[in-house]
């Protein structure tokens, strides 16, 4: 019969989009693995350039909050604290740390 309800459905639709999430963690590892190099250079270049010009790079420093903001969505995301899926599954986050 067509429309039909079957009780496991539900259970099997869950039980797969667990595993798809716990596949896109494994991604979100690796990002996160790029964004700590990412973070780390950032950081190195914002001194550099503030010691030697005695002011941040607001460019950079702007850059440094978004890929903050980007940080804290992979947690969120890892710890189910959120549905959402950070980039590249959705915009890349502003610096003031507001919905995109």
């Amino acid at each position: 019969m067509t429309g039909e309800v079957h009780p496991h459905a539900s259970a099997d639709q869950e039980r797969q989009s667990i595993w798809v999430r716990g596949l896109l963690m494994l991604l979100f590892v690796l990002i996160y693995g790029v964004a700590e190099v990412v973070v780390a250079t950032v950081a190195i270049i914002q001194f550099a350039w503030a010691a030697s010009t005695e002011e941040p790079n607001p460019r950079l420093a702007a850059f440094g909050a978004s890929l903050s903001v980007f940080v804290c969505d992979v947690v969120r995301y890892w710890t189910f604290d959120t549905e959402e899926k950070p980039f590249p599954f959705a915009d890349w986050p502003h610096p003031d740390g507001n919905q995109r």
